[in-house]
């Protein structure tokens, strides 16, 4: 195996009494591409900042291979005193590299490089620090949550850049699709310390989970070991001197390691306060249209949402999702058309902009509105300490003002804000943004179980599928087209992806292709093979699925993990490699189950 690029030992570092990282580790070899996960607050923006040499840490080494270059994608860039955004991209290019990539990068990520780094907004910044370190075509790249704020057209360029690269990643992101696409080893940061495993994002959280119930287990013969001991101590036969002090001695040390063990951190308790029972009928919009200085933003839109729809609301930035969910929610008047909202709504809204949580105020005034040590959830009077533990907050922190808090933080507060109150529609606008991979577990738990309406606009095609059940993709010129199923579902459908073309006026909507008045279509016919697959694969769908289920058994075995290793990392392949399989014969199905119902209803 080659030498690694960059290597961390025994880092260890202290922020205000309370250890952050007590032995990390960190190895990254060339082309390695490395995903750094862990709870927010876990200290992985830390251990990457060490890793970048922006900070130093208590104790540990840090290695870089001479001549290697690094370039390091902090979450908060600082422009410096930089008057464009091409001047800070420049900035980071080294003397032999090639200036032109500048203005290349910047234009790939939609930026001209004229724009004052004063006035750009959040997907701008972060666009901007992309071109800057991707420029320079670096043998390291630590990216902290390179897709934060951005929008998926350009997400999944970067996934196809970062793909093409010979350069090492190391990658934290709360963007499953994006980890699991692009990373091939994991790096667990879990209560100060790190562990590894060789294999991508995919098989991370199977093999979490097993190491956390390998732990649990420990701990519960550790404390039948520490009764025994104390049993003997109170009523064993009295021996030679010696042995008995010893004993005692590995009582104490039993007492200690119990004492100093930090268990894992708990879960999230995420709901959603209930409100009466809503209307069938939620949202009829009759042929809405909305210009902006002669832009069409909405143009001749229509559709019902009834209750229990769970609709996604995707394109690029600037396309209008925050504009068309406003018309549909009554927030703003269309230039022609009408809206009709359904009797006994009771509307729950979450917007991106954090910026309008007052920095001095603390966490307990911002979830009592302002006093009083209750919170009225779902119109019961909860303690805020108590409501905070379910968002996962200490005690401690009811005083902390918000403008300490990290973003993580922030977005887990005004979820907490937004679901005490009762509601049977929840608007949510970018609800994803910097949480961690289990919160997220809990929130899309909380919205599986929602048994009202919701409306979602989100950049995070994981979430998407698995929340979601149509989603509404602009097509150009103010045109929006609604496509049942989840994020997956709609590219199967729409056969392109996102990509910045389709929000042009002059693109067309992939759906002409099928009308019936098209040529093409009313001859197209479906061949011996399409027939043939068609008949095949349900068959051959089950047989995945019933495999799947078989290695979720064997992987549901407790012990397996601790007593072989390599079988438990086989069955975790095994289980990747069917399910991805799965995912193609569902979406090869569904592709030819369209088209046999678009040739005969042609």
């Amino acid at each position: 195996m080659a030498p690694p690029l960059i290597q961390l030992k025994d880092i260890a570092l202290t922020f205000g009494g309370t250890p952050l990282l007590t032995g990390a580790e960190l190895s990254v070899s060339p082309g390695e591409r490395v995903c750094l996960v862990g709870r927010n607050g876990s200290g992985k923006s830390t251990l990457l900042k060490i890793a970048a040499g922006l900070i130093e840490p208590d104790r540990g080494t840090r290695f870089i291979q001479p001549g290697a270059s690094i370039r390091y994608l902090p979450q908060e860039p600082d422009f410096g005193d930089a008057a464009t955004t091409l001047d800070y991209v420049e900035a980071g290019l080294g003397p032999n590299d090639d200036r032109h990539k500048a203005r290349y990068f910047l234009d790939e990520l939609g930026l001209t490089g004229g724009e004052s780094p004063r006035h750009l907004s959040g997907g701008e910044i972060r666009r901007a620090a992309l071109a800057r370190v991707l420029a320079p075509e670096p043998d390291i790249l630590l990216l902290d949550e390179p897709t934060n704020h951005l929008d998926l057209t350009t997400i999944e360029w970067l996934e196809r850049d970062l793909a093409s690269r010979r350069a090492a990643l190391v990658i934290i992101s709360h963007d499953r699709r994006f980890l699991a696409n692009l990373s091939r080893s994991t790096v667990w940061l879990d209560r100060g310390q790190t562990r590894r495993i060789e294999r991508g994002f995919s098989a991370f959280e199977a093999w979490r989970d097993e190491v956390l119930a390998e732990e649990e287990r420990d701990q519960h013969k550790l404390d039948r070991q520490i009764v025994r001991e104390e049993h003997w101590l109170r009523y064993g036969v009295t021996a030679r001197r010696k042995r008995n002090v010893k004993r005692l001695g590995n009582l104490h040390a039993l007492r200690e390691q119990r004492r100093t063990y930090r268990g894992a951190t708990g879960e999230a308790t995420i709901t959603a306060a209930a409100a009466d029972r809503s209307s069938k009928l939620i949202i009829e919009a009759k042929h809405l249209n909305k210009a902006y200085e002669g832009r069409p933003i909405v143009s001749d839109f229509s559709m019902r949402i009834q209750r229990g729809d769970r609709i996604g609301i995707v394109g690029p930035n600037g396309s209008g999702k925050t504009t068309l969910v406003n018309l549909l929610i009554g927030e703003l008047e269309p230039d022609s058309g009408t809206v009709k909202l359904g009797a006994t709504l009771a509307m729950t809204t979450l917007d991106q902009h954090r910026e309008s949580l007052d920095p001095n105020a603390t966490v307990q005034e911002a979830l009592t509105q302002g006093g009083g040590d209750t919170v009225l959830v779902g119109g019961q009077s909860k303690h805020v300490i108590g409501y905070m533990r379910d968002f996962l907050f200490a005690p401690e922190q009811a005083r902390t003002p918000l403008g300490k808090l990290s973003g993580g933080e922030r977005g887990r507060l005004m979820l907490a804000q937004a679901l005490a109150k009762p509601s049977n529609v929840l608007v949510l606008d970018e609800p994803t943004n910097d949480l961690d991979l289990e919160t997220l577990d809990v929130l899309e738990e909380m919205l599986g179980d929602y048994a009202g309406t919701i409306l979602l606009i989100s950049h995070d095609r994981d979430f998407l599928d698995r929340v979601v059940s149509a989603v509404i993709v602009p097509e150009g010129q103010g045109r929006w087209v609604e496509y049942a199923g989840g994020y997956s579902d709609m590219l199967t459908q729409r056969g392109a992806d996102l990509s910045r073309e389709a929000a042009k006026p002059e693109t067309k909507s992939p759906k002409a292709k099928a009308e019936p008045g098209n040529a093409a279509a009313r001859k197209r016919r479906l061949g011996f093979n399409e027939k043939h697959a068609l008949e095949t694969l349900p068959k051959t769908i089950a047989k995945l699925q019933a495999r799947i289920r078989a290695l979720y058994q064997r992987l549901d075995d407790p012990g397996l993990y601790a007593r072989d290793l390599k079988a438990f990392e086989e069955t975790s392949a095994a289980l990747v490699a069917a399910q991805a399989e799965l995912a193609g014969a569902e979406e090869k199905w569904l592709e030819l189950e369209m088209l046999r119902e678009e040739v005969e209803g042609g």
